[in-house]
């Protein structure tokens, strides 16, 4: 049977759930049966009709609540790939680094405009590492234990997928120096992302190997997929 899950941050707003049966029945989706998953939280709604159908019919929703629609017997995911800033932790590692060499304004800006698709990535995190040059790598550790923080929910993720055998593969334009604790601390079992070079204790400036980015991300996923079937 196809669900409709409605999921929200802090507690479903009263009457949603009611709104979500009313669309779903204006889109030939008959609503069956209504499950908590968590009270006040997370709901199921069992609906008899098409996906394709119910995810327009709740399209609206999805500035209030996560929305999922999916096949029962698919629920169960064997593979989760995940970015890391923003995403598994609350904040953009680099721009929390730039803050420990007093340069997060000028690495901020970088951010901002490759993310409004006005600089490549490549080149705006060349930009961004280069300012870096001549930090002491002991901030690294310091910028972690200070500043790193999981998203809430992030751990319970990872953790409750591969406690029923699902892969977790976290990749990230970020740094191996944040990943590697990242993934340890979460639960994950596989990662990617790009490396600082350090020479004497200091950042140079450069990377020392190809850049992770949106095709390796691409990649890594495909197969993954692929590894797993």
């Amino acid at each position: 049977m196809p669900i409709l899950t409605l999921i929200a941050a802090d507690s479903l707003e009263s009457g949603i759930i009611s709104e979500a049966c009313d669309r779903l029945a204006a889109h030939s989706c008959v609503p069956a049966t209504t499950d908590w998953l968590a009270e006040g939280r997370a709901v199921d709604i069992v609906f008899d009709g098409t996906l394709a159908h119910a995810r327009t019919a709740v399209a609206t929703l999805e500035d209030r609540v996560d929305v999922v629609v999916q096949h029962e017997e698919q629920r169960r995911k064997m593979l989760l790939v995940s970015d890391m800033d923003s995403t598994m932790i609350t904040v953009e590692c680099i721009d929390e680094l730039a803050d420990f060499a007093g340069i997060k304004p000028e690495i901020a800006a970088i951010t901002e405009r490759a993310m409004a698709g006005e600089l490549d990535f490549a080149e705006a995190l060349k930009a961004r590492v280069a300012l870096l040059a001549g930090l002491d790598a002991e901030m690294i550790e310091q910028c972690l234990h200070e500043r790193v923080r999981p998203m809430p929910g992030a751990e319970t993720l990872v953790r409750t997928m591969t406690a029923w055998g699902a892969h977790a593969v976290l990749v990230s334009g970020g740094f191996t120096s944040f990943t590697g604790p990242v993934a340890a601390m979460l639960g994950f079992a596989e990662v990617h992302a790009n490396v600082l070079e350090i020479e004497q204790g200091r950042l140079t400036g450069r990377l020392a190997a190809d850049i992770v980015d949106a095709a390796t991300k691409r990649q890594v996923l495909q197969s993954a997929a692929g590894t797993l079937g």
